[in-house]
């Protein structure tokens, strides 16, 4: 996994825990669906459904706090389960009740100390849009997820939000030279060619690409 492209996302959710026999189970949303939050004034963003279903055949781990040295459960082990209904992405942990570890995160959860999912993965595709007011939404529609924490505080860090924001600044400056060459035709020809529509908005979907942050956003209770 790319560091520099890894992003993290956090949802503030109710875990629900549970004895199946002797082992524990931790289970919660570590994403939700269709959530409108807010990256910062005038940016904004969701996850759609479906943005997982590719990836979920991979090998995905449970960890506490992004830490990789703390290990609740593993897809490939059958220790993490992970599956998407109309609300999110959820997920149930088979904890070890021999891990001194992972039976204290348990306890914590159990007592509503700990209330924060997260994950992290990289963007595979996601759709910009442009708003009248001047916003800008972000939707994300494909990733490739590598983990989902347990945390105690959210994954938020200024530096990532100023990425998104030279993502939004960048794509633009890409539409303004466009449009600037499509009011050149304009004055020139006296009407608009629709290829230069089309190629204004490939420019800024190009821009939007390059300039890709790596970001770790609240997003709102599910």
């Amino acid at each position: 996994m790319d560091r520099e492209l890894r992003q993290l996302r956090t949802v503030g959710t109710r875990f629900s825990t549970r004895q199946d026999g002797d082992t524990p189970h931790i289970s919660g949303y570590f994403a939700v669906f269709n959530s409108t939050y807010e990256i910062a004034p005038g940016m904004t963003e969701s996850i759609a459904p479906g943005a997982f279903s590719r990836t979920l055949s991979g090998d995905i781990r449970a960890l506490v706090n992004h830490d990789t040295t703390l290990v609740l459960g593993r897809t490939r082990a059958g220790t993490l389960t992970l599956t998407e209904d109309s609300h999110g992405l959820r997920g149930d942990i088979a904890i070890n009740p021999n891990d001194g570890d992972a039976m204290n995160l348990y306890e914590r959860v159990k007592r509503g100390d700990v209330d924060q999912c997260s994950f992290g993965f990289e963007i595979v595709h996601e759709d910009t849009e442009f708003r009248e007011d001047g916003s800008v939404h972000w939707t994300i529609t494909d990733v490739e997820l590598h983990e989902v924490s347990a945390c105690t505080f959210p994954a938020y860090e200024a530096t990532n939000i100023t990425a998104r924001e030279r993502q939004r600044d960048a794509i633009r400056a890409c539409g303004l030279t466009a449009w600037k060459e499509r009011m050149r035709g304009v004055l020139h020809n006296g009407t608009e060619n629709p290829a230069d529509q089309e190629a204004a908005g490939q420019s800024a979907q190009r821009a939007g690409k390059a300039a890709r942050p790596a970001a770790g956003i609240c997003l709102p209770r599910g």
